[in-house]
């Protein structure tokens, strides 16, 4: 019961990040979903830091694990607003926008959670 409430204490923190993060991008890129790709990027670069984080030390795994990775990145990562901006650019006839959208994302992510994975290892 302890991991749950771990979870949705992370899961507010990483909601309320994830909204003034996406503020922010909004005030400069109204048009376009830079806000979410930024956030995905950074959300999956962080995710691979923990997990190298979780196999090299001796740090509480209850915290990384159900804190920080399932409450914190969790909710401020997003793939439910990645689909509704990928909807959204199609339903605006942006559909080459859409697909690079999408490669980019996917791509991007694979490789920030691979290299914050990768960065301490030596």
């Amino acid at each position: 019961m302890i991991n749950f409430f771990w979870v949705a204490a992370g899961g507010a923190l990483g909601a309320s990040l994830r909204f003034i993060s996406s503020s922010f991008f909004n005030l400069f890129y109204p048009n376009l979903p830079i806000g979410t790709f930024f956030i995905n990027v950074l959300g999956s670069f962080i995710v691979g830091l923990l997990i190298n984080t979780l196999e090299m030390r001796n740090y509480s795994e209850i915290f990384i694990k159900y804190f920080l990775i399932i409450g914190v990145l969790g909710s401020y990562t997003t793939f439910s607003s990645f689909s509704y901006e990928v909807i959204e650019l199609y339903n605006n006839k942006k559909l080459l926008l859409s697909i690079i959208y999408i490669l980019a994302s996917v791509f991007s992510c694979i490789v920030a959670a691979y290299a914050g994975y990768s960065i301490n290892k030596v």
